[in-house]
């Protein structure tokens, strides 16, 4: 957001407010409440000018409801992501990973970085951070011995890399550490030390696995970084729900709501169900076609 477009905001936001002085502001409910939506969305635009725009990310999927489809579907999504980060000339730089039986994912954590300094005023999280959410496929089940359609879901999670410590204050006696064994290629080079870290933030019940760096104090130091990032999300989100709780705009958890659906049958489409935008093109967005979501969602 440039400093023109700030301004330009700050004046319209100053203009509704003020419209809001007026004595008769509630007699035309229907016009009142559209300018209490018009200012919630203007301070979002406000908030979502992100110090951490220009940084790298931290992308942490999930499976959901689905069962086998679902963990399928993790690995499918960060086959995807992978292959958009790839097309973007980013690093890929897996943290942990909890793969099962059939090949799926039950969840996964990867850091997606700049090769180098990003010259736009976008960088990894600026460009991915509204990815985050639900994402919801619909298919024939390779798993149904029926050939049934299937409904299944996956979690994404979008954090910046790194958060500056002094945004979240994290007392020792909130965190529960604990240490195992890494089964990444950081654990095959320590002599089977328990190398492997994770972290439990108690009041939020967040927690964070790290198994990539060679070292316990590696990881813990990655570790506390990932969880950092993730309650500082949490502050932020929690403030955007706080700012739509006005009575006007429902306050929805935006993690519990899907964003996005891929339909594999009775037809093929993509759709996103914030900005609506849609395509027929299903493999290609699998193979890392996000371009014509993510310039849509600049804007939200």
């Amino acid at each position: 957001m440039s400093e023109m477009d700030k301004k330009e905001i700050e004046m319209e936001l100053a203009e509704l407010e003020s419209q809001m002085q007026d004595p008769n502001f509630w007699q035309d409910k229907d016009k009142a409440q559209s300018v209490i939506k018009q200012i919630s969305v203007l301070k979002n635009k406000q908030a979502s000018k992100n110090k951490y725009d220009k940084g790298d990310a931290v992308l942490s999927l999930f499976f959901g409801a689905g069962g086998d489809d679902a963990e399928d579907w993790c690995k499918i999504l960060f086959e995807m992501y992978s292959k958009y980060a790839e097309s973007k000339g980013w690093n890929i730089s897996i943290l942990n990973e909890h793969k099962t039986e059939h090949s799926g994912l039950k969840s996964i954590s990867f850091e997606l970085s700049e090769k180098s300094t990003p010259t736009s005023k976008q960088g990894v999280y600026g460009i991915m951070k509204n990815e985050a959410g639900v994402h919801r496929l619909v298919r024939i089940s390779p798993f149904s011995s029926k050939s049934l359609r299937h409904t299944s879901f996956a979690l994404l999670e979008v954090v910046p890399k790194f958060v500056n410590p002094s945004e979240v204050e994290i007392p020792d006696k909130d965190l529960k550490i604990e240490f195992s064994r890494s089964t990444g290629a950081g654990g095959q080079n320590v002599n089977k030390r328990d190398t492997a870290v994770r972290i439990v933030h108690l009041p939020t019940k967040i927690s964070v696995h790290v198994e990539a760096e060679r070292s316990q104090q590696q990881n813990r130091e990655k570790a506390m970084e990932m969880l950092t990032a993730k309650l500082y999300q949490k502050k932020v989100s929690q403030q955007k729900i706080e700012r739509e709780s006005l009575g006007v705009i429902d306050a929805e958890n935006e993690w519990g709501h899907q964003i996005r659906s891929y339909v594999f049958h009775p037809y093929r489409m993509v759709k996103d169900h914030r900005t609506d935008v849609e395509t027929s093109d299903v493999d290609g967005v699998l193979e890392g076609g996000l371009d014509i979501f993510i310039e849509a969602e600049k804007d939200l």
